[in-house]
């Protein structure tokens, strides 16, 4: 793919999603979507590999064993650029947790590797175009804007699909429930319900 086309694919999503206004009436529509899918079958992140900002390639089994908050971002989407600090802080403040967050950037390699000389990660960054939007699309998720984000069991199994700029509530909610299954008080199925409310 050119790089023009990619851009144009890119921005089109940007202009889709990161300046697209949610309303209530569209978080409560994408919860009761994902939970009325989640409850027909269970959806599980598959093995991907990717290349990271050392341009080496990473494969997504060496954080099995590991919950996972995965985040879809883009250098030129500022939702998203804004979740980096708090995703920073996320990863730091709950090492008592087997969480690990993990960056995949929907983008162009040079652009992210420029993008993080000038911004700190503490998680890992993936990078990948189609790729990238495959990873989603091959667990059985639809892909349609950025940032986006999936929380996903040690198991692999996802347990919500997030469209839109992650905040502090949404991390409380969210590691608390992985606590929860982790320490066995709540199952995935409780789990999906109780992040139905972000």
């Amino acid at each position: 793919m050119t790089k023009n086309t990619l851009n144009a694919l890119l921005i089109s999503l940007f202009l889709f999603a990161c300046d697209q206004p949610t309303t209530d009436d569209d978080k409560n529509s994408i919860s009761k979507e994902f939970n009325q899918s989640a409850s027909i079958e269970k959806q599980i992140l598959r093995d991907f590999e990717l290349i990271g900002l050392n341009g080496s390639i990473y494969q997504s089994s060496q954080w099995n064993n590991k919950a996972k908050l995965i985040n879809f971002w883009a250098t030129w989407c500022a939702p998203c650029r804004r979740e980096i600090p708090l995703l920073n802080k996320t990863q730091n403040n709950y090492s008592d947790i087997p969480i690990q967050i993990i960056g995949i950037a929907v983008d162009l390699f040079d652009d992210v590797v420029s993008y993080s000389k000038e911004t700190e990660f503490n998680y890992p960054i993936l990078i990948g175009e189609e790729d990238a939007i495959a990873i989603a699309e091959d667990s059985g998720v639809d892909f349609i804007g950025l940032p986006f984000t999936m929380v996903v069991t040690k198991d692999n199994e996802i347990l919500k699909t997030h469209i839109g700029e992650i905040k502090k509530h949404h991390i409380e909610l969210i590691t608390q429930v992985i606590k929860d299954i982790q320490s066995g008080k709540i199952t995935t199925s409780q789990a999906k319900k109780q992040l139905g409310k972000i």
